[in-house]
């Protein structure tokens, strides 16, 4: 989707624009949902009241909310977001402080020296020093780096170490166990299979030091790096570029993105202890950022700060990641049930996440239906009226989300490679491809099955 070659990484500075305080952003955002909502309502009263009459009138309200009105109001919220994010570019013109970096490596031969060479040749003038944590591997991962530590390295300021873990005890294990090695005050995460581009460990370093004091940890943007490897990997191009990525810059509007991901996101030491480290669960690194929503801390998020990682290259592992995902997710829930309660300025997103089994389930069980009845047996009973309402929001929603990204990319010297076949894909299945994961990874830990870590 993109070209990584290029270096340029800081765009020119911003003309000074009026600010409007968050607190308006939330209020009109939240009143041009409501808006929209309210309109897709009436248009929909005819449809609820065709379908109570085959259907009675609980389960007729209960499909339109999850299949039109809750997805139609999170669209409406996305885009007014969007209209009115204008974010502060950070130039930071001090010496950088040190970093020390963290890498969890379980059986990465294939990826990892191509990941320690791009973290070895970042431009960053301040100490850093890289930590391989070797989970119990049993390939020649430590190996590699023990090669790689031999080498001569193109900055003496940085230094490489190997830990090693003797058994495989997952990756919140192996992050705990590098934080206690670590010597600097800002540690950053790194996947093993993810490449880094140049000028980002800057980049996210900047947004935490130069943001708001509150700033406990800082996401940055993970986007495909295998993406032309086959058609799932294709349509995961578009997730991360045209979906997570949109999602977590509103989050950070709303001064709260809900997830700083281990594949790369920057923390300070003193707030990690103070939360004990990261979680012995499977999403250990939603269920930390949440713990840290929960004690009044910002996260935000780093849009110039780029790495490119492997995503899965066969359903089964596609299956299996986003069944963490999603079991991470109810483990947020539980660890830190206070998020509902407390108000500020992401609560919608936090309530909507809350939703999400009911939406799986109902796309499941009465969109992907219904859109099987209209195709094959001519029955528009469900996708009628649903079609009518949601397909302008959804065109309006992906057109403003692709102008966003684009002009990001443009800004950093990134091209936005040509796959509209992925793209059209995307559209429309890509959503039938999670959904199954996700609901069995709810119901997962909802019911305390037993917990299997691993990578994707």
């Amino acid at each position: 989707m993109m070209d990584k070659e290029s270096t340029h990484s800081t765009p020119p500075a911003d003309k000074r624009r009026a600010y409007l305080p968050v607190s308006y952003k939330l209020v009109l955002a939240t009143l041009a949902a409501f808006a929209w909502c309210g309109l897709s309502l009436y248009l929909a009263l005819p449809w609820i009241d065709d379908l109570s009459s085959v259907v009675t009138p609980i389960p007729a309200w209960l499909a339109v909310i999850g299949v039109a009105l809750i997805p139609g109001f999170a669209n409406a919220f996305l885009v007014a977001g969007l209209l009115l994010d204008k974010r502060p570019v950070y130039q930071h013109k001090h010496p950088l402080p040190p970093v020390s970096i963290l890498v969890a490596a379980y059986n990465e031969e294939s990826s990892l020296a191509g990941t320690l060479d791009t973290l070895l040749r970042q431009e960053y003038h301040s100490p850093v020093e890289i930590i391989v944590i070797d989970d119990g591997s049993t390939d020649r991962t430590a190996a590699i780096v023990k090669d790689i530590m031999g080498q001569t390295h193109p900055h003496p300021h940085f230094t490489l170490q190997l830990v090693r873990v003797p058994k495989n005890n997952g990756k919140a294990n192996a992050l705990n166990t590098g934080l206690k090695q670590a010597k600097h005050d800002l540690i950053v995460t790194v996947d093993a299979d993810t490449w880094m581009r140049q000028g980002s460990l800057a980049a996210i370093v900047r947004h935490l030091v130069d943001g708001p004091s509150s700033t406990a940890a800082v996401a940055g943007t993970v986007l495909v790096r295998n993406s032309r490897k086959n058609f799932l990997t294709r349509l995961q191009e578009w997730d991360y570029f045209h979906g997570i990525a949109v999602t977590k810059r509103i989050q950070s509007l709303f001064q709260g993105t809900l997830v700083a991901q281990g594949a790369f996101s920057i923390y300070r030491r003193n707030i990690l202890e103070e939360l004990g480290g990261w979680p012995p669960t499977l999403g250990e690194d939603i269920v930390l950022t949440w713990g840290m929503l929960t004690k009044g801390y910002r996260i935000g998020y780093a849009e110039n700060a780029f790495v490119f990682t492997n995503v899965p290259e066969s359903y089964k592992q596609f299956y299996r990641q986003r069944k963490r995902w999603s079991r991470g997710l109810i483990e947020a829930f539980k660890h830190h049930p206070g998020v509902l309660i407390k108000p500020r300025f992401n609560t919608p997103f936090i309530y909507l996440n809350l939703l999400f089994p009911y939406l799986d389930l109902a796309f499941l069980l009465v969109l992907v239906p219904g859109l099987i009845a209209a195709v094959f047996f001519q029955y528009y009973l469900v996708v009628g009226l649903l079609t009518l309402i949601l397909i302008p929001l959804i065109l309006l929603v992906n057109t403003i989300m692709f102008t966003h990204q684009r002009s990001i990319f443009r800004q950093y010297g990134l091209k936005v490679r040509r796959n509209l076949a992925g793209f059209l894909w995307y559209t429309l299945i890509y959503q039938l491809l999670m959904s199954p994961a996700s609901l069995v990874g709810y119901s997962a830990e909802l019911f305390n099955m037993r917990k299997k870590w691993g990578t994707k």
